[in-house]
Order: C-alpha cells, then structure tokens, then sequence
C-alpha cells in the first residue's frame, strides 16, 4: 500500500474554484467515511483550510480519488481536474511535511497551518480513518515542522494572515487607533486577527458570532463587545474596519447592505476583509466605490518585510525536510520488510526444532553427547546453507554475478578471502 497526496491550492486554483471543493467542519466526518467506504482508500485524512484542499490517503489505486473528490462536491472531474496536483508516496511525504512547516503557504513561514493540520489528523483519528501508515506519518510531520521552526528563522518576523489583515487596513486608514473594527465569527482566525488588530489599539472592537457564548470568550481576551450576527446589517455603517472568517456555506454581508451602510456612512471608506472559504461577503461588494474589499488571495501581495532574511532559513528547512523524508521512507520499507522477516525467523525455528528433537532422541539412547552436539551444528548448517547455495547454483550469466553479490552481502562476506 502506497501514500498519497491529492489537492489543491492557493498556488494552483483560484478562490472560486477552492471555495467549490472546501469541506464544511459539520461534513467532514461523512467525507472521511465516504472516501474510505469502498475499501480502495485504507486510510485518509483531509486538510481543508481557506487556502487548500488535500486529501492524505493511503491506496494501491490512486485514480480513484479525484473522481471522488468532484464527485462529492458535486462537480465534473473536467471541472476540477485542471487545479489539482496528485503526489505519490516519496513527493506525498515531503509535502505534508513542507506544509505543517509553513513552506507552502501564501505567506512563508506562518503557523496557524501546523494547527490546521493538526485538526485535519484529530478528525481523522476520530472518525477512524487513521491507520498505522497515516498516524506514522503525521507524527513524523509534527515532529518536522517543531524540528524546523526550532532550528531555523523560518518563523522570523512572521506576517500571518492576521497581521496582513491589519496591514491591509493600513493602508486605507493611516491610524488604526482611530477606528472602529467589526470581526464576524468567533473562530481560530477571527481570534488572531482580534489579537493584532488589539496591538494597534482601535477605538473600538466588535464580535458577532452566531453562537454568543464563543463570541464572549474571543471579546474577553481583547476588551472587545459582543453582538448578535443577525444584527450585523442594521449596525454596519458604524464600522471601519471588517473582518470576517466563518464556516458559512453562503455569504453573510450580500451587496444590498454594505450599499446602504456605505450611504449611511456618506461615502467614508471602508475596508472589508474576507478571510472565509466559501466567502462570506458577496464577490459584487468589491466594485463599490468607498468599499475596498480583500480576499485570502489579495493577501499574497502583502509585501512581508522578513521574506528577503529569511530564505537562507527556507534552504535549511528543506535540507531538514529531506533528511526527514528518506527517514521515514527507510521505516516504511522496513515496515514492508517484515512479513518477509517473519517468515525467514518462523523457517528458521522450524529447522532448529527438526534438529533438536532428533538430538534429544539420539541423547536418550545414550549416544555420546559430544557426537550428538556435533550432528546437531552440523545438521544446522546443512539446512540453513542449502537455499543461498542453491540459490548461487542455480544462477547463470549475469545474474550468478548479481547473486553472489547479493549472498556476500548477506553473510557479510569478504570476496577477497
């Protein structure tokens, strides 16, 4: 059985193709079931983040998996297949790693990935789609990515999305401490943009989350108020600054009431940042005059100031990561080896207790012990020399070559002796 990787991402698709084929949290788990219930998939995992789409599986028949993967969004594989990227095990291995590590990200180096991969590992584990070679791998890849933001400035002045969140602001409002920001959702990323938008110190901060019990635990952090989400269109004009990242399937802020927010406002400008996949603020609200509009793509021409200092970290990171990667090839082919291993032990057992037995029934008709000792080695090495002698017996031409080399390496043998 080999390892695979299958997906998509911010370097291959753009956000409305990755918007189609993003998973919803409440889905995953019947994905999972449903990717690995025909038996082809032995195990899987999905990583589903607003920046990519990856399956992790492991098969002997990979072909099998893009057309599952359009299928269960709904799409022709025509429609799909011109996005994706298919990695089989050595490629798969090294690409798990490089992206817990924050080499395949928008922005170099960012961390919030590792705790998305841990999630995507957690779901799996829990859904019971995690095998041996899965759970291998992962914990491999926990330990790279710790191993290469320790020994390496991977992590060196980071621009994450949330800090380019704010840079983004930035560059529309010359003093953030002067306006008012509005976060839609409570989650992961909402929590961090909350925490640098909070360093800049705004006038004001807002959470509205459909669940106001986690909308209170992200605004307690930050001195931040709580609100309904249903309120958002009636309060939206007091806003400068909006930052949204839900797991909504349909946009939350539709055209119609950014429109009358910005004739409320009187045409002051507002910035709207839409870190969710699918997105939550309708794709139209960008061509309004007053309204600039960001989407997880525009991120990627946020100039990170770190970048230039630290590619000499990059070419350590993937020095570590191919170490890393021929180590756990080596574990899976040692892995491979051990039925054959087993079977070698169970051979060789079967022969010692052949010989032993005829030794003890030799000893009990009071046959000198010295003699008896010296059949039993001698009976050993007969019977565990005859299949490599054979072997080399029954080789010709190039392959007798091949097969003594084979049997001096083997046994450790010097050919010169």
């Amino acid at each position: 059985m080999q390892l695979y990787a299958l997906g998509l991402n911010h370097h291959t698709a753009p956000l409305s193709i990755r918007e189609r084929v993003a998973f919803q949290p409440e889905r995953l788990d019947d994905a999972l079931h449903d990717l690995t219930h025909a038996r082809t998939v032995r195990e899987a995992a999905i990583l589903s983040t607003c920046n990519r789409t990856e399956l992790y599986f492991a098969t002997e028949q990979p072909q099998h998996a893009a057309d599952w993967l359009a299928r269960f969004h709904q799409m022709s594989l025509k429609e799909v297949s011109p996005y994706l990227y298919s990695y089989p095990q050595r490629d798969a291995i090294r690409h798990v790693f490089r992206v817990a590590s924050g080499l395949d990200s928008m922005v170099l180096g960012e961390p919030q990935i590792l705790g998305q991969v841990k999630d995507a590992a957690r779901r799996a584990e829990e859904a019971g789609t995690m095998g041996t070679l899965l759970h291998k791998l992962f914990q491999n890849t926990f330990a790279v990515a710790k191993e290469v933001r320790s020994t390496t400035a991977i992590g060196a002045n980071i621009v994450s999305m949330a800090a380019a969140a704010v840079h983004l602001s930035e560059r529309i409002f010359e003093r953030i401490a002067e306006q008012r920001v509005l976060f839609i959702g409570a989650g992961e990323m909402i929590e961090l943009c909350a925490a640098h938008f909070a360093g800049a110190t705004p006038r004001e901060m807002v959470v509205a989350n459909r669940t106001e019990a986690r909308a209170q635990v992200v605004a307690s952090r930050f001195g931040a108020q709580v609100m309904r989400l249903d309120a958002i269109g009636d309060v939206l004009p007091q806003f400068d600054v909006v930052v949204s990242c839900t797991a909504s399937p349909l946009p939350i802020v539709g055209l119609g009431m950014v429109e009358r927010a910005i004739k409320a406002r009187r045409h002051k400008p507002m910035v709207m940042v839409d870190l969710a996949v699918p997105r939550d603020i309708e794709a139209e609200v960008g061509a309004l005059d007053d309204v600039f509009l960001y989407t997880v793509d525009d991120l990627a021409q946020v100039v990170d100031a770190g970048l230039e200092s630290r590619q000499q970290a990059v070419i350590e990171a993937e020095e570590i990561i191919n170490t890393r990667v021929d180590g756990f090839l080596h574990w899976m082919q040692a892995r491979d080896a051990v039925p054959t291993i087993k079977a070698l032990r169970q051979h060789a057992e079967m022969l010692r207790a052949v010989e032993l037995e005829r030794a003890s029934k030799l000893l009990a008709k009071g046959e000198d012990p010295h003699k008896v000792l010296d059949a039993l080695s001698h009976g050993l090495i007969n019977k565990l020399m005859h299949g490599p002698t054979r072997f080399l017996n029954q080789s010709e031409g190039e392959q007798q070559a091949d097969a003594a080399r084979v049997v001096q390496q083997l046994f450790n043998l010097n050919s010169h002796d």
